[in-house]
């Protein structure tokens, strides 16, 4: 099973663009108009059209979606050089989930149609994208794997080490402050696991002194501790 930090760099290596070569990327980014989000507000949502993507130059974002009832689930936090929304460079069918800001963002659009007029001149990277899905695919067969097969206390351990890594600093002895305000719910929707089920965990874990604060003063995590509980 892979750690939590193995498929964060398998996501950011199978991200369309990055596969291209460089002097191609910097062809498709260069004119391309850039924009800057405030912490808190939406890039785009669930069913918007899929004009293209999106170069996140720094910051942090949520990839989000929600249930008929409202119910909502944290699928990925992206960092810096990440590629968001890039499916609908291939297919420019309508966004597949919502993409939210948790730190102040700037990005750069690159648009279907300047990706498609490349591809019309260099068709052999087709190759290329076939080869990014597939690695898609896989890393959906792992995700699958994991929700299914790992313990509650590793699902709410993997998510606490995403925020740790994209919102977190270094506090020393091995702690990571989380200053984001982190619900509960936060954490349950990226766990994919019952609120009730984060809320006895973290009780565990501050008995533990795995885990210290609080969602209202930040949280501070042992990480390896942490990296333990996710490998169960």
């Amino acid at each position: 099973m892979l750690t939590s930090s193995e498929i964060a760099s398998q996501r950011i290596r199978s991200d369309l663009l990055s596969t291209l070569p460089p002097a191609l990327s910097r062809k498709l980014l260069a004119g391309e108009r850039t924009l800057k989000l405030r912490e808190g507000e939406t890039l785009f949502e669930r069913g918007d059209a899929g004009d293209g993507c999106y170069w996140l130059r720094s910051g942090v974002l949520a990839v989000c979606v929600a249930s008929a009832t409202g119910e909502q689930r944290i699928l990925a936090i992206l960092g810096s050089g990440a590629i968001v929304g890039e499916l609908a460079m291939i297919d420019g069918l309508p966004r597949s989930a919502t993409v939210q800001a948790l730190r102040d963002c700037e990005l750069t659009f690159v648009s279907r149609a300047a990706f498609i007029e490349m591809l019309s001149r260099r068709p052999e990277l087709y190759i290329d994208i076939v080869t990014t899905l597939a690695a898609r695919l896989r890393q959906s067969d792992e995700d699958l794997a994991a929700s299914s097969f790992l313990t509650v206390r590793a699902r709410v351990a993997r998510a606490l080490l995403q925020f740790a890594r994209q919102l977190g600093d270094e506090a020393g002895q091995g702690r990571v402050l989380i200053r984001h305000r982190m619900t509960q719910s936060d954490l349950a929707a990226m766990a994919g696991v019952a609120r009730e089920s984060v809320s006895r965990t973290l009780r565990e874990w501050h008995r533990q002194k795995i885990v210290e604060g609080s969602s209202r003063t930040g949280y501070i995590v042992h990480k390896t501790s942490l990296e333990s509980a996710a490998a169960e």
